[in-house]
């Protein structure tokens, strides 16, 4: 049975919302007997200041958190940069836990992180699977943030090949499987799955 790997920048005990619905589907795969990892960062969501440990296991969900810068999402440079060291290091500790045969789920904290699963999974022989809660930079462009220039259309190309590349794209909803079949992606490789909520915890 192949490992399942999931890169996202928050995780348990974090309660952002790509956090909680990750951590639903860790766990429950978890208890049917599949082998889950987790690649995330130290920190949780509201509190940059926070210092998780390095390495543990939850409920037989292996967890591995690697270093981040901590500037937090006070600014736009801080938050780059929080990101770009999650790149670096997430898809180091991706490269060295990746097997041949195994799977990366890539969701979209941070934004743009499929293409780095993607260059990993071709490398090593793995499989990708997007679990796309966004689409970047549209939402940048979408938010008027500003500065992007020649750098959407680049962005855009590199984020549509990791689409193109994956055995699987989950998306949201209706809206946003067009939109990413609109792109060239193939709608066969498009499957849609709208986030959920644990009704009795609430």
């Amino acid at each position: 049975m192949p490992n399942l790997i999931f890169l996202n920048r928050f995780f348990y005990p974090d309660h952002s919302a790509t956090s909680q619905l990750l951590t639903d589907l860790a766990l429950h795969l978890a208890k049917t007997g599949v082998s889950v990892h987790v690649i995330t960062s130290k920190q949780l969501h509201d509190n940059p200041d926070a210092v998780l440990p390095a390495a543990e296991t939850i409920n037989n969900i292996h967890v591995t958190r690697v270093w981040t810068s901590r500037f937090g999402r006070n600014n736009l440079l801080g938050r780059t940069l929080d990101y770009l060291t999650f790149y670096l290091s997430a898809t180091w500790n991706l490269f060295r836990l990746l097997r041949h045969g195994d799977i990366v789920i890539a969701k979209t904290d941070p934004p743009l992180i499929s293409i780095f699963a993607g260059i990993v999974a071709k490398a090593r022989g793995a499989k990708l699977i997007n679990w796309t809660q966004d689409l970047f930079p549209e939402v940048a462009d979408a938010l008027g943030v500003g500065g992007m220039g020649i750098a959407t259309g680049l962005l855009s190309a590199a984020r549509n090949w990791s689409l193109r590349i994956a055995a699987r794209n989950v998306v949201i909803g209706n809206g946003m499987a067009m939109r990413i079949a609109g792109e060239g992606i193939n709608p066969n490789a498009i499957t849609v799955i709208h986030n959920w909520s644990d009704g009795c915890a609430i």
